[in-house]
C-alpha cells in the first residue's frame, strides 16, 4: 500500500483538509499505514499535481479542501483491482526472536513476556479507540471497522503466541542457555612505566 492509495482512498469518501486528513488517518489508518503530517500535505501536493486531487475550497490560514478527481477514482480503483496487494516480509520483532539463543532463557523468556504484555496493550489500545469513534453506516466505518477488528485479532494471536514461546524457551534444559559472551581481546600492553 501506498501513502497516496490511502490519501485518495479517505478522499474517496468525502473531500477534507490535510488536518481533517491526519485526523482520519489518527483515528482509522494508524494501525495499518502510519504516515506523519509531512508526509500527507507533501502527498496531497503530489496528487494535486498529477491531477488525482484538486483543491475545491480555500478557507483562512490557507486551508485547502481537497476531494479526489475522476482520474483520482480511476486509479484508486485500478490499485484496488488491478495490483495485488504486497506482503512485508520484515519483522524487527521476529528477527529478534529468531535470535534469542544468543541470551540467556531468562533474558529469552523475560522478552517474549515482554512481547505479549506489547500485545495485550495493542489489543487494549485499539478497543478503547473503537469505543472512542463515532461509527456510522458509511464505507469508512464499516470498512475501518472491519481492519481494527483484524489488529484486535492479530494482537490477541501475537499474545498467546509470546506466552506459548516463553513457556517453550523456559521449560528448556539448563544446557540450552547461550554462552556468556567473551569480553573483547585485551589491547595492547601499555608500556611499563
Amino acid at each position: 500500500m501506498s501513502l497516496r492509495h490511502a490519501v485518495l482512498g479517505l478522499l474517496a469518501d468525502h473531500p477534507a483538509s490535510g488536518y481533517d486528513l491526519m485526523k482520519l488517518f489518527e483515528t482509522s489508518l494508524a494501525n495499518v499505514w502510519a504516515a506523519t503530517q509531512s508526509q500527507v500535505y507533501g502527498e496531497l501536493g503530489k496528487l494535486s499535481d498529477g491531477g488525482l486531487v484538486a483543491v475545491t475550497a480555500e478557507g483562512p490560514r490557507g486551508r485547502k479542501e481537497y476531494a479526489i478527481t475522476e482520474d483520482g477514482k480511476a486509479e484508486l480503483r485500478h490499485w484496488l483491482t488491478g495490483t495485488p496487494p504486497t506482503t512485508t516480509r520484515r519483522s524487527d520483532m521476529l528477527l529478534r526472536v529468531f535470535f534469542l539463543g544468543r541470551l540467556t532463557r531468562l533474558e529469552a523468556v523475560t522478552h517474549l513476556e515482554a512481547e505479549a504484555a506489547r500485545a495485550a496493550t495493542r489489543r487494549t489500545a485499539l478497543k478503547e479507540l473503537e469505543k472512542s469513534i463515532d461509527w456510522d453506516e458509511g464505507p469508512l466505518s464499516v470498512y475501518g471497522r472491519i481492519v481494527l477488528e483484524y489488529g484486535v485479532r492479530q494482537s490477541v494471536m501475537q499474545e498467546e503466541w509470546a506466552r506459548w514461546a516463553a513457556e517453550r524457551v523456559g521449560a528448556l534444559d539448563e544446557s540450552a542457555d547461550a554462552p556468556t559472551v567473551a569480553a573483547p581481546p585485551p589491547g595492547p600492553e601499555a608500556p611499563a612505566p
